[in-house]
């Protein structure tokens, strides 16, 4: 059946809970430079991604290619140390598998960032941007092909893609630390080259406020298997056209390291938050 199929989700699941005690109801997906999360951990347990079964590898460079699990603030969570793209040469099934071992694992929500772009005037480096809602220009979807109702059901509804209730949430602590965050509309695309200014015209046009090469095949697949989601966009440069300096991965890499600090204190006071509710 491949990568992606449900007994492979079951069979890397029980290798991850094989190796730790801990059994987190919520997990966090962490983009590029923007890692330094899953090293600030009590009780931490780290797995590379090529020894837990049928993980697909990182390839890119900010990526650390590993789940780390532990607590935070007493709370158990599951943090991925990169995530692995569609333009690496990954199938959907591929690039969602991780979300699809987290939920055999017993994640009921989970928190996906990213490096994006920024299309919206107003939008700066650095900033954070809670993810409203997206636009899937990508070609590809993760529920393509025969469904497993083990999953979720063939059709999913995605109103709410990203929990108002766990946005709002996000609101409140952020505010508790001295900052607010915007929301936006993410577009994703395939990658990896970058955006051309007039793509990012046409984007803007049809409603875009941030553009990258993630995050919304995961949120599919999270859905379809019943996961509340949370999207946290950092922008880490603005899209083509709307700066003087050419785009670069490293220019990507240089703002998640100058943000990670306050990304840390949000993530830190966030999860125990996100994970109240949760079932024991």
């Amino acid at each position: 059946m491949g990568i992606g199929a449900f007994s492979e989700s079951v069979e890397a699941a029980a290798y991850v809970r094989g190796r730790t005690k801990l059994r987190p109801r919520v997990a966090v997906v962490l983009g590029s430079g923007l890692g330094g999360f899953g090293y600030a951990l009590d009780e931490l347990k780290h797995l590379r991604f090529s020894e837990v079964p049928h993980f697909p590898v990182s390839t890119v460079y900010g990526h650390g290619g590993q789940l780390a699990i532990g607590r935070v603030n007493g709370t158990p969570v599951a943090v991925m140390q990169g995530r692995v793209h569609a333009y690496e040469g990954f199938k959907a099934a591929q690039v969602v598998f991780p979300l699809r071992m987290l939920r055999q694992l017993g994640v009921e929500k989970v928190i996906l960032t990213n490096a994006a772009g920024g299309i919206r005037e107003g939008l700066q480096q650095g900033d954070f941007v809670l993810i409203r809602d997206h636009i899937n220009m990508t070609g590809m979807n993760p529920l393509v092909g025969q469904n497993d109702e083990r999953f979720g059901p063939r059709f999913i509804d995605m109103s709410e893609a990203y929990s108002p209730r766990l946005r709002a949430l996000a609101q409140e602590v952020a505010k508790s630390q001295g900052f607010a965050m915007k929301e936006g509309i993410y577009m994703s695309v395939l990658g990896p080259s970058f955006e051309t200014p007039a793509e990012i015209r046409a984007f803007r046009m049809l409603g875009a406020d941030l553009v990258g090469m993630s995050t919304v095949m995961e949120t599919i697949a999270a859905r379809h298997i019943g996961m509340e989601v949370l999207g946290i966009s950092c922008v880490t440069n603005l899209a083509a056209g709307l700066q003087a300096e050419p785009l670069s991965h490293e220019e990507v890499l240089e703002t998640g390291a100058r943000v990670e600090e306050r990304l840390q204190g949000l993530l830190k006071a966030l999860v125990p938050r996100v994970a109240e509710g949760c079932s024991e």
